[in-house]
């Protein structure tokens, strides 16, 4: 190969515009295919005009060498799934992997091969937007979220046509930008980023994603996509990763916004020595890059390096085999949005649904006798924002709303009458009138309210995450009405809602749920499944929290409610959050025993068993998230004070009895040393399982005996856990 024709294998280019697929698939831009002046194309898809497209490249091409067709399929290409932090709040990856799964084998019969998810990033800051797109604030829940989504995607065969090329990204620490504000500048320490930000990264790399993106960030003051020392050194090196390594959206360029390069030629020279095999949509590789090769030939052999492992990934994905092997168009038509689909979706929003509080059991509603039901808020009816902010090829009409599953579910007596009062945006006094005039004549009020699709997501930051103001004006309007209310909260983030906390009957936290929200969330409403959805990040009482986490240390001075003390606290809010994390209500209720371990002392590399028998104490069927929290309360340096390391949902019928059991090692307690390494110390740990971080139920004590070294971070290492 030529330099040039090398150099186009490392071009990314817009094939469209995330609105408007294929668009810009011109003349023109087909005799830069014919050049090989590009190597993948993405805001592409269609089985027919994508193969059309690769035709051109392997048959016209110099070398015959197919394409790579990518677009963001994040919770779903055409049956969408709920947005991703609701996914997590399932709390069981094996949902991931059955939606991701869905979703791979929706987009390949549209003709990709590649996705950028999955996002792993870890989050604790309410007001950056990008909390809607990742699994939330905990390293470990998500480490085994990573692991699913890979393995969903990439199945057991990448060669195969329904599965396709995962891109776990944004490697770095893109969640931790100061202030929440997205693309900013993570300035953190090097255990932070190693204890927390990392780990999900290594499970991803761990369970064979087969590519990487970058951040757009900067971490302490090195921007991650001419990060050497991080991509290569880490990634690669400490890791072992051997496959393909992306750029985020003209995130090359964006160096010299950085400031740390002047030019693009040496933006580029800077991209590749790091490790960055394919230029996302800046051109820099393609237009900029051989000059700089020119000036310093020692990057021929970085070239070299990426190209091999652009070419190794399109033979492990079978290109080279069959270009046109995920370019057939009946199966297209008979693969999206199948029924088997759509049951799925609803299926798994239903798991994400969190009850965040049910006041005297207000939910779920009866099933029999006459009732005046009153929806209000215009969220209820608003079908775009179920498919959230990134929705790929969903529709809006595939949308059934929350309106209209609330329609077709309500029993037999019931009256469901709708007032929209105000959308996310404006209010006005006449519709917010109607609204608490309706709820004055009803028996119940379901108020719909939160955030729309474009108050979370990319470039979506809030200095404020409390209710917008409109939603605040309609809510005081229908409390005021006197008629008991159950909010459906409609969110892509945690929001700071005490005064809705303090006021409503029941706070159903519903996210957004894809194309199957409303029969999902009626089937938690009317009581046909017991919500099981756990909140995998903490909900502030006041941005002014944020960023916030149950993991937190402890301080010298640990946060005291006694105003009289100096401690580690706010003097105006309480020193909890509002609904901390794991937190989840059910219809049903449990009671846990005493938890035993197997033994009481081991060996730094000797495994230990805890057993806690749970039983349903009351008369309905409905599943507990068991969750397993550990604390080192002695080591070298201060350790957090509570961290997960272990969870299991587990269906147990009423008034039966289950037994969960967590096998762990002490490498799940080590503390990183740095460069790689991490310290298996000697002491006490304190293991406590519960029903969330601050509802724990009864803890047990395990005494390491000895030190050790591991190179595997603690937060990815998953427990092994068995019901009986």
């Amino acid at each position: 190969m030529t330099t040039d024709e090398k150099l186009g294998q490392l071009v990314q280019a817009a094939g469209g515009r995330s609105k408007n697929l294929n668009s810009r698939l011109t003349p023109e831009e087909l005799d830069r295919v014919r050049r090989g002046a590009v190597g993948s194309y993405l805001h592409v898809a269609g089985a027919e005009p994508l193969a059309a497209l690769q035709e051109v490249a392997v048959n016209e091409g110099p070398h015959g060498i197919p394409l790579l067709f990518a677009m963001d399929v994040v919770h779903g290409y055409r049956t969408i799934f709920p947005v991703p932090i609701a996914m997590a709040s399932t709390w069981d990856p094996d949902d991931w992997q059955r939606a991701a799964a869905i979703s791979a084998d929706e987009a390949t019969s549209a003709g990709l091969h590649w996705t950028f998810a999955p996002m792993v990033d870890i989050a604790r800051d309410g007001r950056w937007g990008r909390v809607v797109e990742g699994a939330g604030s905990d390293p470990y829940l998500g480490s085994l979220m990573a692991s699913a989504q890979v393995r969903g995607f990439q199945g057991e065969d990448l060669a195969s046509n329904k599965t396709m090329l995962a891109a776990t990204k944004h490697f770095g620490a893109y969640g931790a930008a100061t202030g929440g504000r997205d693309y900013g500048a993570a300035d953190i320490s090097d255990r932070t980023l190693n204890e927390v930000y990392l780990p999900p990264f290594y499970a991803a790399a761990e369970a064979g994603s087969g590519s990487f993106m970058t951040a757009f960030n900067d971490v302490a003051g090195a921007p991650t996509t001419g990060n050497e020392a991080l991509v290569d050194g880490v990634l690669r090196d400490r890791w072992g990763f051997d496959g393909m390594i992306v750029s985020d959206w003209n995130a090359i360029a964006e160096l010299m916004n950085h400031g740390v390069a002047a030019t693009r030629a040496e933006a580029g020279a800077l991209a590749l020595k790091a490790g960055i095999d394919m230029d996302m949509t800046s051109g820099i590789f393609g237009a900029e890059l051989a000059d700089a090769i020119a000036a310093d030939p020692s990057l021929m052999a970085d070239l070299d390096n990426a190209v091999g492992r652009i070419l190794t990934t399109k033979e492990r994905l079978g290109l080279f085999d069959d270009a046109l092997a995920y370019n057939d168009a009946s199966r297209e038509a008979e693969t999206l949005m199948s029924p088997e689909f759509r049951q799925a979706s609803r299926d798994i929003a239903a798991r994400t649904v969190v009850l965040l509080k049910n006041e005297n059991a207000v939910l779920p509603l009866p099933v029999d006798g006459e009732q005046n039901i009153a929806v209000i808020g215009a969220l209820a009816d608003d079908q775009l924002t179920q498919l959230g902010s990134w929705r790929a090829q969903g529709h809006a009409d595939d949308v059934v709303s929350i309106l209209d599953g609330i329609y077709d579910a309500a029993p037999e007596g019931a009256t469901v009458s709708y007032e929209p009062g105000a959308d996310t945006k404006t209010a006005n006094a006449e519709d917010i009138a109607a609204a608490a005039d309706l709820a004055a004549a009803s028996d119940i009020v379901l108020l719909v309210i939160g955030e729309d699709f474009d108050l979370s997501g990319e470039a979506r930051s809030r200095s404020d995450i409390s209710l917008p103001a409109s939603q605040k004006q309609l809510a005081d309007a229908v409390f005021a009405a006197g008629k008991p209310v159950i909010v459906l909260l409609v969110t892509g983030r945690p929001l700071a809602i005490p005064e809705i906390d303090e006021q409503a009957e029941a706070v159903l936290n519903t996210w957004m749920l894809g194309v199957e929200a409303g029969p999902a969330v009626a089937d938690i409403v009317f009581g046909q499944k017991s919500p099981a959805g756990r909140l995998p990040i903490d909900f502030p009482r006041a941005t002014g929290q944020s960023p916030i986490t149950y993991s937190e240390l402890p301080s010298g001075r640990p946060a005291d409610a006694d105003l009289s003390k100096d401690s580690n606290r706010y003097i105006d809010r309480p020193i909890t959050p509002l609904y901390p994390f794991g937190h989840g209500l059910s219809y049903a209720s449990f009671d846990y025993g005493t938890p035993t371990v197997s033994a009481a002392n081991v060996a730094p590399d000797e495994a230990f068993t805890i057993s806690v028998p749970v039983t349903n104490t009351s008369d309905r069927d409905a599943e507990e998230v068991v969750q397993l929290y550990m604390r080192d309360p002695v080591a070298s340096v201060s350790r957090p004070k509570l961290e997960l390391r272990g969870f299991e949902r587990v269906f147990i019928p009423a008034g039966a009895t289950s037994t969960v059991s967590f096998t762990l090692t002490p490498a799940q307690a080590a503390i990183y040393a740095g460069d790689g390494d991490w310290q298996i110390e000697p002491g006490d740990l304190i293991f406590s399982i519960g029903a969330s971080s601050a509802d724990l139920k009864g803890s047990v004590s395990v005494n390491v005996t000895g030190s050790a070294s591991t190179r595997i971070p603690a937060a990815a290492i998953p427990t092994k856990v068995q019901v009986q």
